[in-house]
């Protein structure tokens, strides 16, 4: 099988890495591609905005499938150009990637569909955002509705935090994405993030994960990307996944369909655990980024045939083998981000890869040959072990292994999963 895989970043590395392990492939072509990526595959220069260039480039190669890996294309519809070209494609419809491109798309469909999640309103101007916030009262959650590259979303502890939110998206802060702002009750638990495949009427669970959005040990600091993940997540038990499938997940596949919107692709659930039980903080609509970089540690089975059903209406004949050991990432970053940071930075070495734990690249480039940082999140560092604790020991030796000057990162990685191990 000829495969044509699309991103640039560390979630497309370690897709990569994973496909190109699949004895189903022939060739494995990757647009825009980075240095870590063209260890394992061709990278090709096509502007994949430029959806019609894609589709050309699929026929004179004769790609038999296409993988979206971010969200900004499916929501611009390069799945459906596809499609419509007869190419297989990972990845949903524009119409139903607005479950991640528009905030409050994904709670009116709560709503009709009873599926748990946090109370809200939508609002298309401050001075009524501003009332509602005021009446309801801190802690409160402001999102931007549209797509801001992970940002655009605000826990405000206090009034005047989310009265300055609600005044940054309405100011532009992040675009057209901030043109309408979803206020959301604050749910009060233990985050966690579940991936589960769907080709519109069947769904296959995958693994669970837990971010670390905040860019400071002991979670302080802004909200980034992501500075690190671990899998499984120890909150996510056997009963909550269950409950997860049932309350969530199942509900959001029929209802999607229901709407005239079938979901081919990955449920990417960001749940609160609460008292309650599971509730949905917001859903994306293709794999997490760092989250993927564990994933991918731990999955034994052939990754390309698994994402061949979702696209092709055939998930109820296949399965999903995963490892037993946890795995844990840490993301290495430039040193000043989330915020301004230095770029094209030299990265000097980086450690040799073993069968359980790997750098993958992020936001990388090569100039004049050398290895530079391109991107705020630039090193994946990966690994299994027999605990969560182990994984996190064989990851941080491959971060201090990395001469990078201008890298940071988190020294916490996967704490709350080593206090229960403690416990």
């Amino acid at each position: 099988m000829k495969v044509l895989l699309i991103g640039s970043g560390g979630r497309e590395h370690a897709l990569a890495w994973k496909i190109a392990q699949s004895p189903d492939l022939t060739k494995l072509y990757a647009a825009p591609g980075n240095p870590g990526i063209a260890e394992e595959a061709e990278l090709v220069a096509l502007d994949t905005d430029d959806h019609g260039a894609v589709v050309a480039f699929c026929k004179d190669k004769a790609i038999n499938f296409v993988v979206v890996g971010p969200e900004a294309p499916l929501v611009a519809g390069i799945a459906d150009r596809l499609r419509e070209a007869g190419i297989a494609v990972f990845g949903p419809s524009a119409a139903a990637a607005q479950l991640e491109g528009s905030k409050g798309f994904t709670k009116d469909v709560c709503a009709r569909f009873n599926i748990p999640t946090g109370a809200y309103q939508r609002f298309n101007n401050a001075p009524k955002a501003k009332a509602y916030v005021r009446e309801q009262g801190a802690p409160i959650v402001i999102k931007a509705d549209g797509l801001a590259a992970g940002k655009g979303v605000t826990v405000a502890m206090t009034l005047d935090e989310a009265l300055a939110a609600i005044d940054d998206c309405f100011e532009g802060a992040f675009g057209a994405a901030g043109a309408e702002v979803v206020v959301e009750a604050f749910l009060d638990g233990e985050e966690a993030s579940f991936f589960c495949l769907s080709d519109g009427k069947s769904l296959l669970p995958l693994a669970t994960a837990q971010d670390h959005k905040r860019v400071g040990d002991g979670d302080t600091g802004p909200n980034t990307g992501g500075m690190g993940a671990y899998s499984p997540a120890p909150v996510m038990t056997a009963e909550m996944v269950e409950r997860t499938m049932k309350e969530i997940i199942e509900p959001t596949m029929r209802g999607m369909a229901e709407m005239g919107h079938p979901f081919q692709g990955v449920f990417f659930a960001g749940l609160m655990i609460t008292a309650k039980g599971p509730e949905l903080i917001e859903y994306n609509v293709r794999f997490g980024d760092p989250e993927t970089q564990v994933l991918m540690m731990r999955l034994k089975s052939d990754l390309l045939p698994i994402l061949y059903a979702s696209a092709t209406g055939t998930l109820d004949q296949v399965t999903a083998e995963w490892s037993e050991d946890p795995a844990l990432t840490v993301v290495q970053a430039s040193k000043g981000y989330p915020g301004a940071y230095d770029k094209a930075t030299p990265i000097a070495s980086l450690p040799q890869a073993g069968d359980a734990a790997k750098v993958f690249h992020a936001g990388t480039a090569l100039k004049d040959g050398q290895l530079v940082a391109t991107g705020g999140r630039v090193l994946n560092a990966t690994a299994r072990g027999a605990t969560v604790g182990q994984a996190q020991t064989a990851a941080y030796e491959l971060v201090d292994a990395v001469r990078w000057e201008n890298g940071f990162c988190r020294r916490d990685i996967g704490w709350r999963a080593i206090l229960r191990e403690k416990a």
